[in-house]
């Protein structure tokens, strides 16, 4: 890796190694998304690959994750290749898109979301 790629991140798609992650890129992973939402929460993080900051987040949210117990499903949504999906979830939960992101679903509604450096497994 490049001193440039240190610093300002590279152009490819981020490999998520996280055993936890169901990756979410069309309206059929929502819909299990909210199907799942009625027998556990489910979170949904909204990522932007190009950003630094969502970087830094989206790793200490996943330290979070690896260091509890809950049981909730996580799903991973890549603004970039899936933005479509994300304008869905913003107007089907009434939640205004951020990045980064997670929303948090019971039941089938948004109970909850978070941005940026408010983003804490401590919202679920």
């Amino acid at each position: 890796m490049s001193f440039f790629d240190k610093i300002f991140g590279k152009n490819e798609p981020e490999n998520h190694q996280q055993t936890f992650w169901k990756n979410m890129c069309h309206e059929n992973d929502l819909k299990d998304a909210v199907e799942k939402s009625h027998r556990n929460k489910v979170v949904i993080f909204k990522h932007s690959t190009r950003c630094f900051i969502s970087s830094t987040v989206l790793k200490n949210f996943e330290n979070e994750v690896q260091n509890s117990d809950k049981n909730i499903d996580y799903y991973y949504l890549d603004l970039l290749a899936c933005r479509s999906l994300s304008n869905k979830i913003a107007e089907q939960f009434g939640v205004e898109h951020q990045s980064p992101q997670i929303i948090v679903l019971e039941n089938g509604i948004a109970v909850g979301n978070a941005s940026h450096q408010a983003i804490s497994l401590n919202l679920v």
